[in-house]
């Protein structure tokens, strides 16, 4: 497979927003898109976007999962935005249309069909920065993709960033493009310094999320991460990778959870640390990296809880496990 996200099918869905009114969604080639040099979404970063998968049965079905929390997740995104407001109904169709259109090339487990609904605004006024876009654009990509850790399960290096935020505090919540660009400087910085493969935002020693997923400490049978708020995004992964662990008769804690106590738990051995998101489902951490030194979390390596917790999110998504939580969309 080609790096993550870099192939993309020939056709999208799309529809419009224009004189207070969506068009008729349609399948249009990927690459047909027209903006103007003037458009909001290039001057103010009015957009915002979604990942979710679709998955291949052994019977040849095609099943998508938790499209029903990521259309919410959008219309929020829009909302924050000020973009047009959508129904979910629209976008729902749109993206189990352009997956049916292609369901042939839905990849078997371990890959995938990866979905990126996208919402841009596409007024041209550039005199409009303290105002919304009154024209938007909404379009569904789809990209196959194969297994996340084809090269490996490698234990990742975090460094622990107190000083600043991956973003502004009352935009954490919004999966838009912004907010994974002001992020992009400090982990190249952390990259070339310290080697780590991702930032832990830390504001004033409050431990949130990195750069592109969500943060979960599992030390012994109990699973902490920060309580939801504003200031980070909500991630449909993170709600599914707790929502098992109740099952499995885990604790979950969300709250606050400080520098201080993360470096003290990562100090025990059988303490793991995880990232959860679309693409890895839940990759190991195995070093955190402050004030210049390094701590392992527990041995290091890639947990045991980690890769239960894991795989039983993936039996459910490939269809060998049961779909109590009615995550599952048949296309």
């Amino acid at each position: 497979m080609a790096a993550f996200g870099s192939v993309f099918m020939p056709q999208m869905a799309l529809a419009t927003y224009e004189n207070s009114n969506w068009s008729t969604p349609e399948l249009v080639p990927s690459d047909a898109i027209q903006l103007h040099p003037g458009a909001h979404v290039l001057h103010y970063a009015s957009t915002c976007f979604e990942g979710l998968k679709a998955f291949r049965y052994e019977d040849g079905s095609i099943n998508i999962f938790r499209m029903d929390r990521n259309v919410k997740r959008m219309q929020q995104s829009s909302e924050l935005l000020s973009l047009p407001a959508f129904d979910e109904s629209m976008l729902e169709h749109m993206i189990i249309d352009v997956v049916k259109h292609f369901s042939e090339e839905v990849p078997a487990p371990p890959g995938s069909m990866y979905i990126r609904p996208t919402h841009i605004g596409t007024e041209a006024a550039i005199g409009k920065a303290a105002s919304p876009t009154h024209s938007s654009m909404l379009y569904v990509l789809l990209s196959p993709v194969g297994d996340y850790f084809s090269g490996g399960d490698k234990a990742l290096r975090l460094l622990l960033e107190e000083d600043g935020s991956r973003c502004a505090a009352h935009m954490g919540m919004v999966k838009s493009g912004g907010n994974y660009a002001s992020a992009l400087q400090p982990i190249l910085k952390a990259r070339a310094s310290v080697n780590a493969d991702q930032v832990l935002f830390c504001p004033n020693g409050d431990v949130q999320e990195t750069g592109a997923a969500n943060f979960l400490l599992i030390d012994g049978n109990e699973i902490i991460t920060k309580a939801l708020d504003s200031s980070f995004l909500h991630g449909v992964t993170r709600d599914s990778i707790l929502t098992i662990a109740k099952d499995l008769g885990m604790k979950v804690s969300e709250r606050e959870l400080s520098v201080e106590e993360l470096l003290e738990r990562a100090a025990k051995p059988s303490c793991e640390a995880a990232l959860s998101g679309t693409a890895a489902v839940l990759a190991p951490v195995g070093t955190l990296i402050h004030n210049n030194k390094e701590f392992s979390v527990g041995s290091g390596k890639p947990g045991e809880t980690t890769l239960k917790l894991r795989k039983a999110l993936n039996d459910i998504q490939w269809g060998k496990a049961e779909d109590k939580h009615r995550w599952l969309t048949k296309v």
